[in-house]
């Protein structure tokens, strides 16, 4: 079978790390002729992802497309699907997610909860909504990893306001940030995997940890998997689908954002659970029978960033000291060159109890950094 894949990161890696061990081919499309995906593809494509030609052209010899970002030809995926070609997620569902906007109402309109919001059209607009302060406002498309989002928290900040479609969300005060990743194949079969805990570089506004199983009471992560669950299944959507959460003072679950592919937020699956999230993609794709969700074992992960103050060839100083630890694993993603904050791969730690692998994530953070050497 061939699979194509719109976008080369190290999510597409990742994917096709683990279907290579079914013997899949895989078809890839990126801009970058050097992205991760490149060096372990069938077939690498460079092209612009929003070029609806290309990506026609790329899918239209495959018997399922996939993408790995959101922000890819709309256009292009909907030809193929006119044409036949089975195309996951859904184009009128990925033209809807990456509109945060269309998303937030998605939620409102579906009575799943989600912080109090605005629709605005530009930074004008903004003044007609103090009464929501303080709130996050969000760039509606076009934001990613932390880009195209700034806190407005009184009217002081309000000259920092976007003058672009935004979403202004109301501040979910002292909130606890989780994630769940839920798939659903398109026999309508629902997996969902134990909910994961999330601590944000503050600098970065990028994931620094992750600890699962998260230190929730089972009522929150009842109640957050099965937000995730009649999501998914509202959505009719296939494929593999991240729920970022937030939950309130008073333990109420509510919707952040939502991502329409493997995430950040399940990279430790590869070792922590009996199925990993790129193997529940590729079964919720492919309509085949969707895998054990179940943790083997507690885990914590790290993203490596550049290091501030290093631009080059990366260099991955202090690996060796990392991997003499028990239950560390390093994955790499194939970037030639490093800059700060830059997502250069992440390490899975496991051990007997999420404190203890937290313990031992955050001494191997210290240990291990990506620098440059010229």
């Amino acid at each position: 079978m061939k699979i194509g894949i719109i976008g080369g990161g190290q999510l597409g890696r990742m994917f096709i790390q683990n279907g290579l061990n079914y013997g899949l081919e895989f078809h890839v499309l990126d801009p970058d002729p050097e992205a991760p995906c490149s060096q372990i593809a069938h077939q690498f494509v460079c092209a612009d992802r929003n070029d609806a030609e290309a990506v026609y052209n790329l899918g239209k010899d495959c018997d399922v497309v996939t993408i790995e970002i959101e922000n890819v030809s709309i256009e292009g995926l909907k030809r193929l699907e006119a044409d036949g070609i089975k195309v996951y997620p859904q184009p009128h569902i990925l033209e809807m997610i990456r509109d945060k906007g269309l998303q937030k109402q998605f939620y409102r309109d579906n009575n799943l909860p989600t912080a109090d919001f605005a629709l605005v059209e530009n930074k004008v607009e903004v003044q007609e909504h103090l009464h929501l302060l303080p709130v996050m406002q969000k760039m509606r498309v076009g934001g990613y990893d932390g880009k195209g989002v700034t806190p407005l928290k009184s009217k002081d900040h309000l000259s920092d306001a976007f003058d672009a479609p935004s979403v202004l969300e109301s501040w979910v005060e002292d909130a606890l940030e989780l994630a769940v990743l839920v798939s659903r194949n398109a026999d309508g079969e629902i997996k969902s995997f134990p909910v994961v805990e999330l601590v944000f570089n503050p600098e970065a506004n990028l994931v620094d940890y992750l600890v699962s199983p998260a230190r929730i009471g089972v009522e929150v992560e009842s109640q957050a998997r099965q937000l995730a669950e009649d999501l998914i299944a509202k959505m009719e959507m296939v494929g593999l689908l991240a729920v970022e959460l937030f939950v309130d003072k008073t333990g109420k679950v509510l919707i952040n954002e939502i991502a329409p592919r493997p995430h950040n937020s399940g990279h430790h699956t590869i070792e922590a659970c009996f199925t990993s999230q790129y193997d529940q993609h590729l079964r919720s794709i492919l309509n085949w029978p969707l895998g054990n969700t179940v943790l083997r074992t507690a885990a914590a992960m790290i993203n490596l960033l550049g290091e501030k103050g290093f631009e080059g060839p990366a260099f991955y100083d202090g690996m060796d000291h990392a991997i003499a630890e028990t239950g560390v694993f390093p994955h790499i993603y194939g970037k030639a060159l490093t800059k700060p904050h830059r997502k250069m791969g992440h390490v899975t730690v496991l051990d007997n109890t999420a404190e203890d692998a937290l313990v031992k994530a955050q001494r191997v953070k210290e240990m291990l950094k990506v620098v440059s050497k010229v």
